[in-house]
């Protein structure tokens, strides 16, 4: 496929529940971190102060990396100024860019930082992605759910100064991102505002449209966990700039290892494509090997990126159970063995399947007994259920694995050439850095000839390269004299920390914070002339933005509890039918089965819960239907200002 995209800046964006967190993240190889700040972050456990953001700020700058700042929930008209206040508390801080879902926010005075669209906005169309980078979107997080190839379609008609952003690993929303209702419906608690139930991973009994039972207590909406490490070069070639890790509510060792493993993988793609570079400066070294199967998955996927696939489900738990250790195979008092061949550790967490769930267990105390493993858990074994002698142990917490990353797993330095001169009234170290950029002290002294050549040019050498904890790495050291003359060590160390000290300031001074991009005039228009509850419309000036762009009739978003009936409370294009062999498609062709399948409605039972699926062939897309739970529909909306919508007197849409 050929390059259609100009830009030679690939993007590894990582995520941060914390300040410290996303520090590490620069460290194991991010060029950009995204985190929450204090509220509007649509994880409402995984907020940040703006003090700790502008640290995190100043930190990621050395390096020329980015941090972006989460306010991507939809607002309440209450709610309104406090983002825009917000906004410019980060804009302050030197954040560089809002990651934003409301378009409201877009109506508002905002101070000039940059917008990039929200993986919520739902942008899986051409239309749609052109239409936000019109507005003044610099960056686009396409939905999850695109192929490679409708990923190039979009690259290919959407402005060139507009950046594709896609997530490449991480846990997977099954819905389209901002179109999931279900957690409102049922609690109260919206996704579109930080706080979903994650009702998607309860087990469901499935039922036919005549009731018959076709799947028992199965995790029919859990999908695993998104990997794209076998299609980085693919995802580049379609116009992917910007590689995202999902996971902000994980914690460091995830961070540390999903990062440093993308980092080596984009690092040897940098390699063999020398047209193409990293975003930020400086080259990781990790110190431990990372290893995406250590940290919390629920087995991998790459999702539709080469097409539908039946396997994506994670339909039996959608725990972590980690990789198989081996087979058990005694039982004593109050141990059991295991033969394995790998090394395990006091404090391992292990687990093994029993009647569809998952049972975990610690080992406290792990010995080896000659070929085998000796474990003694940490509940006694008459309280696990199913314990035998020939089932299956897997470990999801490699303890000695993981005890190595709460210590030093990483260091990044960027490379530094010096020339140390001889000036009329001294000497001179002039230092340049990878990216280019120069610093140069001078020091007066009068020179003296060495009485010792090769043992004065060897302690410059040796003073010079004390580069200790600084951000840099001393590469090359050339010498610009007539002859090696005595120098005192005291002079060098000073060369050398006054250069470091401006080489430091003027990194920060080269490096420039992108500004908003501007919108196009006139306004674009917006590719419906009526929007659905599912477009999320909150507030007042998100109605006035979508009315200056076109829209005639707009909905209520459904958090305004303007929708009683049943309605789709989720569209994904994961589909059930598929991927238990019942769709109408597959059976196309096959002798006695052709025209004996069809996408009738089914029923998913959770409980008292009740959810009917509709297919939509067409589209290849299934809706989750329901209604909004009475205690829901009759609490309040949390909107305190009223705002006026449009009646609904045409059929809504919200497609693109």
């Amino acid at each position: 496929m050929p390059e259609i995209f100009s830009s030679p800046s690939l993007e590894l964006l990582a995520p941060a529940k914390t300040a410290a967190i996303g520090r590490e993240a620069i460290l194991h190889g991010a060029d950009a971190v995204y985190v929450g700040g204090p509220a509007f972050g649509a994880r409402d456990k995984a907020g940040n102060s703006i003090s700790d953001i502008a640290e995190l700020v100043r930190f990621s700058h050395r390096f020329h990396a980015r941090i972006f700042v989460t306010l991507n929930t939809i607002l309440h008209d209450a709610e309104l100024e406090a983002a825009r206040r917000l906004a410019y508390d980060c804009y302050e801080a030197g954040v560089d860019a809002l990651i934003v879902q409301d378009m409201g926010l877009l109506e508002l005075d905002l101070p000039p930082i940059d917008l990039h669209a929200s993986t919520q906005c739902d942008i899986r169309t051409t239309e749609k992605a052109r239409f936000l980078a019109e507005v003044g979107f610099s960056q686009i997080v396409l939905a999850r759910e695109l192929t490679i190839k409708e990923i190039a379609a979009i690259r290919a008609e959407v402005p060139s100064n507009t950046v594709i952003e896609h997530f490449i690993h991480g846990a997977l929303c099954v819905a389209y991102s901002g179109q999931c209702n279900i957690s409102h419906a049922h609690t109260g608690r919206s996704a579109n505002r930080g706080d979903c139930s994650q009702a998607c991973r309860l087990p469901y009994t499935l039922q036919d449209a005549q009731g018959r039972v076709v799947a028992y207590e199965k995790h029919l909406l859990s999908v695993k966990d998104n990997n794209q490490s076998a299609n980085l070069s693919a995802l580049i070639d379609a116009g992917v700039r910007s590689f995202k890790i999902e996971g902000r509510y994980k914690e460091a060792a995830y961070v540390k290892n999903i990062t440093g493993y993308y980092r080596r993988l984009l690092d040897e793609i940098l390699t063999d494509r020398p047209e193409l570079h990293a975003s930020s400066s400086g080259k990781t070294k990790l110190l431990f090997t990372p290893e995406t199967d250590k940290t919390f998955h629920r087995g991998a996927t790459d999702y539709f990126s080469n097409g539908r696939k039946s396997d994506i489900g994670a339909f039996d738990t959608p725990t972590f159970v980690g990789l198989e250790l081996g087979t058990l195979t005694k039982i004593g008092d109050n141990w059991f063995e295991i033969e394995t061949g790998e090394v395990l550790a006091n404090g391992d967490g292990l687990n093994y399947m029993h009647k569809r769930e998952v049972v975990g267990l610690q080992a406290n105390v792990a010995e080896l007994k000659g070929k085998v493993w000796r474990v003694f858990p940490n509940e006694p074994l008459h309280t696990l259920p199913g314990l035998r002698i020939g089932i299956t142990i897997n470990r999801n917490r490699d303890h000695a694995w993981e005890k190595a990353l709460t210590k030093k797993s990483a260091e990044r330095c960027i490379d530094v050439t010096a020339i140390f001169s001889e000036t009329e009234g001294g000497f001179s170290l002039a230092l340049e850095d990878a990216d280019g950029i120069r610093a140069t002290t001078h020091a007066p002294f009068v020179k003296q000839p060495a009485k010792n050549p090769t043992e004065a040019e060897n302690n410059v050498r040796e003073h010079l390269a004390r580069f200790g904890n600084t951000d840099f790495n001393l590469t090359t050291i050339t010498f610009h004299w007539s002859q090696p003359w005595f120098i005192p060590s005291s002079l060098i160390n000073k060369l050398r920390r006054d250069a470091i000290e401006l080489l430091e300031t003027s990194r920060l001074n080269d490096f420039i914070r992108p500004m908003r991009k501007a919108p196009v005039d006139p306004p674009a228009k917006y590719p419906a002339e009526s929007l659905s509850f599912l477009a999320n419309v909150y507030n007042s000036a998100a109605r006035e933005f979508y009315e200056k762009h076109g829209v005639k009739l707009i909905d209520a978003a459904y958090e305004s509890h303007k929708e009683p009936g049943e309605v789709s409370l989720m569209i994904t294009r994961h589909c059930i039918r598929y991927s238990l062999s019942l769709c109408p498609k597959q059976a196309k062709g096959v002798i006695g089965v052709q025209g004996q399948v069809r996408a009738e409605p089914m029923t998913m039972l959770n409980g008292s819960e009740k959810l009917r699926l509709e297919f939509d062939c067409r589209a290849c897309e299934m809706h989750v239907l329901g209604k909004m739970k009475k205690h829901v529909l009759k609490s309040p909306s949390p909107t305190v200002v009223p705002v006026t919508f449009y009646p609904k007197n045409i059929k809504s849409s919200s497609r693109v």
